[in-house]
């Protein structure tokens, strides 16, 4: 017979502790300390104990034990399953490139003898929910016009296909009024906006895992002579990345591939 799974005192528990008691050495406080459960309980055991009765008692409620009641738990089970995977599957899973990008940005650390007086430079990143394709660039500020630069000058002019929606934190170089410089630039390419929940940035996962891999694989690895190297070194990176390096999140292939694979699909199916 299975135990319930909230079981407090197994029977080896109520032995253990019926002999700890007998030594006169452990009072009910002590007992009730040492395995964790309330006096009550300790009075309990010990009472059944004398009875040596150490076995758990079955339960009198016969409903449990009915055929009818396991169904209807295991259907409610299934059920909260395929709803949690309908959830995750709308949430994660894309259709086509384009569909949404996310964005987001990363201060650097300064490079090998630079004075911490210096300006700091931002690492701008945006990755396509669908392909996983990543482009980046290295910008002087975190403003909006660096956003906006960002997104015409490198996504835009480099993306093949038409981007509908761009998904980021709530930070002031991406979120605004109709006359912010982000905003302004993906209404005027036709591309909608929507943000992670507020003091949530960690929703934004995808762009946050892009930026650690480019920490890990390329600036942490690599000696930049000078800030031009660096944003060298980055533009090689990101093509190894979007085209050498496998992702298993697409099945061991490449962003490249999966774009080719999906643009030499025909548009109609053939009778």
């Amino acid at each position: 017979m299975n135990m319930h799974k909230h079981i407090r005192l197994t029977p080896l528990d109520r032995q253990e502790l019926w002999q700890l008691y007998q030594t006169r050495c452990w009072k009910v406080s002590q007992l009730a300390e040492r395995f964790r459960v309330s006096r009550p309980t300790i009075y309990t055991v010990l009472k059944r104990a004398r009875l040596k009765e150490f076995v758990f008692r079955d339960s009198t409620n016969q409903r449990f034990k009915t055929i009818q009641y396991g169904l209807k738990r295991l259907a409610k089970v299934e059920q909260s399953i395929q709803e949690r995977l309908k959830r995750e599957a709308k949430r994660y899973n894309k259709s086509y490139p384009g569909e949404l990008v996310h964005f987001d940005t990363k201060r650097l650390p300064l490079l090998k003898g630079q004075s911490p007086t210096q300006p700091r430079q931002y690492l701008f990143v945006a990755i396509d929910e669908f392909s996983r394709e990543l482009y980046a660039a290295i910008l002087p500020d975190k403003t909006r016009n660096s956003a906006a630069c960002f997104l015409t000058e490198t996504v835009i002019a480099q993306c093949p296909y038409q981007i509908d929606y761009a998904y980021s934190d709530n930070g002031k170089e991406y979120k605004g009024t109709d006359s912010h410089a982000f905003v302004k630039t993906c209404k005027a390419h036709g591309i909608g906006q929507k943000f992670t929940q507020v003091n949530r940035p960690q929703a934004n996962g995808k762009a946050e895992r892009a930026i650690r891999t480019l920490m890990q694989m390329w600036h942490d690895k690599t000696n930049f002579k000078d800030c031009t190297d660096r944003q060298i070194q980055l533009g090689r990176f990101i093509n190894f990345y979007n085209t050498v390096k496998l992702h298993k999140s697409l099945n061991n292939s490449t962003p490249y591939e999966i774009l080719q694979y999906y643009f030499n699909q025909p548009l109609c199916k053939q009778p």
